[in-house]
C-alpha cells in the first residue's frame, strides 16, 4: 500500500513539474537549434561563431579560466569541443522534453548550467542574464533529479507498459519512479542549502549582489594595456578587452603617444586605426582585434600585441613616456612605457 502511495505521489510530482521540464528542456535543445538549423555557428568563418562567443567568457570566469583560455589558443580543440557541446545540449534537452531517462538528464542539465554559471555569470548589461539563466538552470536540474517525470513523459510510458527494464535499480535513479532514499529530507536540505549558496557566493563574487558596492562588468568597456615597450622605431604593447558589453566590440578611435606632462607628441586617429595592416596586429585568442570601418575594433576577451611606427618622432625618444587609447564612448586608458 505504502508503495502505491509513494508512485501516486512521485507521478505527481513528476506531473506539477511538466512545465519546468519543458522550458528548460527547450532552452538548451534550443542552442543546437540556433547554432545549426536556423543559422550555422559552429563554422570558424562564419560570423557569429560559437567560438568567439565562448572567448568573451574568458576575463572574468570563475574557476574554469584555465580551460576556456586552452581552447580559446587552440582553434581546432575549440572547435571540436563547441561541436561536442552542442551535441550534448541537443541531447540532454530533448530527453529532457520527451521526459526520457530524465534524472541522467538532469544531472546533464546541473553541469551544463554550472558550466554557464562559472564561464559566464559575470556577463548581462540589463538584469544580469547569464547568472540568471546558471543559477536557475542548477536549481531546475536538481528538481528534475528528485521528482523524475510523470504522466505525458517517455519514462513513465515504459513504466506503465511494464518493461523490465524499468523494475531495475538503475532506472530509479537514471529514469524516473520513486527515488530509492532512505532519507530523501536531508538529501533536499544538503542539495538546496548548497545550491542556494552557490548562487549567494556567485552573485557576491560576480556583481557585489549581496553586500558592498554592486558592480556590473558588462556595462562599459576596459582595456588592460601591459608589455608596453620602445624599440628602434616600433612601440610595441599589449591590448586585452577584460569588460564590457558581449555584444558590441570597444572601438578605439585614437592612440596618442605622450611626454611625462600628458602632452601628444603623436597621435593616430581613427582612420589610421581603421587602416592598421594586419601584420601589426598579432593575436592571441580567436576573438580577434581587427580594423574596422572607422576604428580599431576590440572585441569582449580579445588579446593582442600591437606594432606602431614612430620614426617621424624619434628624435624626442627622449620624451616618449605613455600611451592613451581613447574609446569611441570617450573611455580613456593609459600606460608608461617601460
Amino acid at each position: 500500500m505504502k508503495h502505491t502511495s509513494d508512485s501516486r505521489s512521485y507521478d505527481l510530482a513528476g506531473l506539477y513539474t511538466l512545465s519546468l521540464r519543458l522550458v528548460i528542456g527547450w532552452t538548451y535543445f534550443s542552442a543546437f537549434w540556433r547554432r545549426l538549423i536556423l543559422e550555422n555557428k559552429l563554422d570558424p568563418d562564419e560570423a557569429g561563431y560559437i567560438g568567439e562567443k565562448f572567448n568573451h567568457f574568458l576575463p572574468n570566469a570563475l574557476g574554469i579560466k584555465p580551460i576556456i583560455e586552452y581552447l580559446v589558443t587552440h582553434p581546432d580543440a575549440l572547435q571540436t569541443s563547441m561541436m561536442v557541446f552542442t551535441i550534448v545540449e541537443a541531447v540532454v534537452g530533448l530527453f529532457i522534453i520527451l521526459g526520457l531517462f530524465t534524472r541522467l538528464m538532469s544531472i546533464g542539465i546541473f553541469g551544463l548550467a554550472l558550466g554557464i554559471l562559472l564561464g559566464s555569470g559575470w556577463i548581462g548589461t540589463t538584469c544580469l542574464d547569464e547568472w540568471q539563466i546558471g543559477v536557475l538552470g542548477i536549481a531546475g536540474g536538481f528538481v528534475l533529479f528528485l521528482t523524475g517525470s510523470g504522466p505525458f513523459s517517455m519514462d513513465h510510458y515504459f513504466i506503465k507498459k511494464n518493461k523490465g527494464f524499468t523494475h531495475k535499480k538503475w532506472f530509479l535513479w537514471l529514469g524516473s519512479g520513486i527515488l530509492p532514499l532512505s532519507k530523501p529530507k536531508t538529501l533536499v536540505l544538503a542539495g538546496s542549502v548548497l545550491i542556494f549558496g552557490l548562487t549567494l557566493y556567485t552573485n557576491q563574487y560576480f556583481h557585489g549582489g549581496v553586500w558592498g558596492t554592486l558592480h556590473n562588468k558588462s556595462v562599459k568597456p576596459k582595456i588592460e594595456i601591459s608589455n608596453v615597450s620602445l624599440t628602434g622605431s616600433d612601440l610595441r604593447f599589449e591590448v586585452y578587452r577584460t569588460q564590457g558589453a558581449d555584444v558590441y566590440g570597444s572601438f578605439l578611435i585614437g592612440i596618442h603617444i605622450l611626454d611625462k606632462e600628458g602632452n601628444i607628441l603623436k597621435e593616430f586617429n581613427h582612420k589610421e586605426l581603421s587602416e592598421l595592416p594586419k601584420e601589426k596586429i598579432s593575436n592571441h585568442y580567436v576573438a580577434k582585434v581587427k580594423p574596422g570601418k572607422h576604428s580599431l575594433v576590440i572585441p569582449l576577451g580579445s588579446k593582442a600585441d600591437l606594432s606602431l611606427n614612430l620614426a617621424d618622432i624619434l628624435v624626442q625618444k627622449e620624451k616618449i613616456h605613455g600611451i592613451k587609447l581613447v574609446d569611441i564612448s570617450g573611455i580613456e586608458w593609459t600606460a608608461t612605457i617601460n
